[in-house]
């Protein structure tokens, strides 16, 4: 099969999103300059550098009480911080429950009686209870060709670790939290394997 992206794939679902998986969740949490907090889940997402440490996620489309983008857009822009929660399998009901669209003046933390703590080098709730956590500091916004398309890039400041995901050896385990993704259509997954291969030195 091919077709060109322009005229569509003729098919019931577009398989783009399934043809790009699995996808890294973040689930961000955010806390306006008025003091209205937010928490959704973004899956176009993932770290692109290390030093310093820089992430990366897209925003697409928006909200009837927002002028540009959603909640969690309004916030960065107004505050210039984010963090981003990392969600494990035992996360997936929450997570996908924070997905709906909650007015601007209602908490997701509270609605869904998650529970929130302060980040501790930005002004912004995280989740308490979360197996890793991105304190994350806006660098750059950028309109994306196509309507409600945005792209945020920010800088990692500092970083959560709960202890139960640390080994004694101090590798941090995927496994003890088994790491929710997202796939296309309604499907997502969680890694529950590893396997590990050596680069290659010629």
């Amino acid at each position: 099969m091919f077709y060109l992206t322009k005229d569509g794939s003729g098919l019931p679902r577009d398989p783009f999103a399934a043809i790009v998986s699995p996808r890294p969740i973040a689930w961000i949490s955010t806390r306006g300059t008025h003091g209205a907090t937010n928490l959704a889940p973004y899956s176009f997402f993932n770290a692109v550098a290390y030093t310093p440490p820089q992430v990366i996620v897209s925003s697409i489309g928006g909200k009837p009480d927002r002028a540009k983008g959603k909640d969690s857009y309004s916030h960065i822009l107004e505050t210039g911080v984010f963090c981003i929660n990392i969600a494990g399998f035992e996360d997936r009901e929450a997570l996908n429950a924070s997905s709906a669209g909650y007015p601007a003046d209602r908490s997701e933390f509270e609605a869904l009686g998650l529970k929130a703590a302060d980040c501790e080098s930005i002004d912004c709730p995280r989740l308490a209870d979360a197996p890793a956590a991105l304190e994350c500091r806006l660098t750059q916004v950028i309109d994306l060709e196509g309507e409600g398309n945005l792209m945020i890039l920010a800088r990692v400041e500092a970083i959560h670790l709960r202890d139960d995901c640390l080994t004694e050896e101090g590798r941090f385990d995927v496994l003890r939290y088994k790491p929710l993704t997202r796939l296309g259509y309604q499907d997502f997954a969680c890694i529950d394997k590893l396997f590990q291969m050596r680069r290659p030195k010629l």
